[in-house]
């Protein structure tokens, strides 16, 4: 199992285990993640899963797509440190991941 941290704009920590191979959107539904709805289902068509990944994670994740990039344009509170948690395939690399969700979502 793999550790990820998801912490609220408020401050508020949620560390969940997630079995590799699952998105960090599935994660965090499965979870309860509060600001973490992923209407579309992971489709990357909706921008309701959108974190923060802190910069010593960045690498270990894949650059965005195209369509994820689209996607953040339409969201509020991007930075450059924005995802969409659909896009992100846990593995055992991301073990003790930090993730930020928007203060808009929570």
């Amino acid at each position: 199992m793999t550790s990820i941290r998801f912490i609220e704009s408020s401050g508020e920590e949620h560390t969940v285990e997630a079995d590799d191979g699952r998105t960090l959107m599935d994660v965090a539904v499965d979870n309860l993640v509060p600001g973490i709805l992923g209407e579309c289902g992971g489709a990357c068509v909706c921008a309701t899963c959108h974190v923060m990944v802190e910069p010593e994670w960045q690498a270990k994740v894949p650059a965005k797509s195209d369509t994820e990039d689209a996607m953040l344009q339409g969201a509020m509170d991007v930075t450059e440190k924005s995802r969409l948690a659909c896009q992100i395939v846990v593995d055992e690399s991301l073990n003790g991941m930090v993730v930020h969700i928007p203060e808009h979502q929570v």
